[in-house]
């Protein structure tokens, strides 16, 4: 076994090219289109800027990295994928220049693995190629994230589903070409085995948006990208199953670790990001007589800003080598992607919060970009699961080879083991030493 830490030289080279690509061409997006669907929505301006930019990605054969060559990628595997998302992810619109946005690409990959070549005609291939946007909806307005919850039902009435009930937070509904819509279809059994996922159609008769909702209290109710949805007997042909009927649960789970691990990697870009303001903040800002770099207090949140994006990268780069070398969703790996999840939104808070508070009053103002990367620490912590299921799993997934001790003290029980070791060295030791 060998442990290497370096990039190789050919693909340094192509990182280098989107570091510069990225913060030259498409950060000042950032600054002239805000709306919250911008990055994502065909109807948006932002949509004819981002046109020419992604033919550059194409032509530099980066577009849609995590896809597999026999779906027109390069390959990459998850590894490579995480040092190109930490760039990605300083900006909102780079994962959508790059053909890499959320929930699009989980949404492609189950399409890919459990799609049947009608489906993939119609709805994979354009979705590969950046032409429309999707939506997956799961959640519930009294569930949640809880599948045992669920109530949104579909039955089958000769050859189509009919689909009854709610389903809430549906990322890009209102945008998306179709949506992948986790539902119950038979009640009498567990979720696991009694959920379906189903194709429908953005303009399938019976499809409602009761309203969108945005992250944070800046929007006005009923603006955003989150929509809350209703089914009044909506119906879609049979054949709009995805995968087979009862497997809704396999289906979703497989689309999930990668949307969770994908949200890591380009958190730390982020991170990066708050860390880059909060060191010209200190080199630049004049206090009491000496530079805010100067003062021990602002040196420890740096050291400490610092030691934690650096942990955390290093998890979640160690996640992405696993899921390679496992290529599927093993223990193991589910164990690191839950923790790395889990992990996100503390480290998020953590800086974003020093850099904002060494920016004072500037820092919380609508002129710096700190408040809009604030907004993301609860997200972070709701969106793909909760903290606390993560965590759950986590403990769960350690605590499960772990034997419990037999004997009346634990196994590592000073006075027994030290009689023990005094048995084994016995022969090495003076007779008054020796009791």
């Amino acid at each position: 076994m060998s442990w290497n830490f370096s990039t190789e030289p050919e693909f340094e080279e192509k990182l280098e090219w989107m570091r510069d690509f990225v913060a030259r061409e498409i950060e000042p997006m950032d600054l002239v289109f805000r709306g919250p669907g911008d990055p994502f929505d065909p109807r948006s301006p932002a949509r004819k800027a981002m046109a020419p930019l992604k033919e550059v990605v194409k032509a530099k054969g980066l577009w849609a990295c995590h896809l597999g060559p026999e779906l027109g990628g390069q390959g990459y595997g998850q590894l490579h994928l995480g040092l190109m998302n930490e760039i990605l992810g300083r900006s909102r619109f780079a994962p959508t220049v790059f053909g890499t946005q959320a929930p699009d690409t989980g949404n492609a990959e189950i399409l890919a693995r459990f799609g049947t070549p009608e489906q993939k005609a119609r709805y994979l291939e354009p979705l590969l190629d950046g032409e429309i946007v999707s939506c997956f909806s799961m959640t519930e307005p009294q569930a949640g994230a809880d599948p045992g919850e669920f109530t949104c039902k579909a039955r089958l009435d000769g050859d189509e589903w009919v689909i009854e009930g709610e389903k809430w937070f549906a990322s890009h509904a209102d945008m998306a070409e179709f949506l992948i819509v986790m539902c119950i279809t038979n009640p009498e059994v567990a979720v696991h085995a009694g959920s379906t996922t189903i194709i429908v159609p953005r303009d399938a008769p019976g499809l409602e948006i009761i309203r969108n909702t945005a992250v944070g209290p800046k929007d006005v109710i009923g603006s955003g990208v989150h929509g809350y949805l209703r089914f009044n007997e909506c119906r879609v042909p049979r054949a709009n199953a995805l995968g087979a009927e009862g497997e809704g649960f396999k289906v979703a789970q497989s689309r999930l670790g990668g949307g969770r691990i994908h949200h890591a990697m380009r958190t730390v870009g982020m991170l990066n990001k708050a860390m880059d303001m909060m060191c010209e903040r200190a080199v630049s800002r004049v206090t009491k007589g000496e530079r805010l770099a100067d003062k021990q207090m602002v040196q420890e949140r740096i050291a400490d800003s610092y030691t934690q994006i650096m942990q955390f990268r290093l998890h979640v780069l160690y996640a992405a080598w696993l899921l390679d070398q496992d290529k599927v969703y093993t223990h193991r790996v589910r164990r690191e992607i839950s923790a790395i999840k889990a992990a996100m939104p503390g480290v998020l808070k953590d800086v974003v919060y020093r850099a904002l508070h060494m920016h004072g009053s500037l820092g919380m103002s609508n002129e710096m970009p700190l408040m809009d990367m604030w907004q993301y620490v609860p997200e972070m912590g709701i969106v793909d699961g909760p903290t606390e299921v993560h965590k759950v799993s986590v403990a769960r997934d350690i605590l499960r080879n772990v034997a419990p001790a037999t004997g009346k003290w634990p196994s590592y029980f000073v006075p027994d083991r030290r009689a023990a070791a005094m048995e084994k060295f016995v022969q090495y030791l003076e007779p008054e030493n020796a009791r």
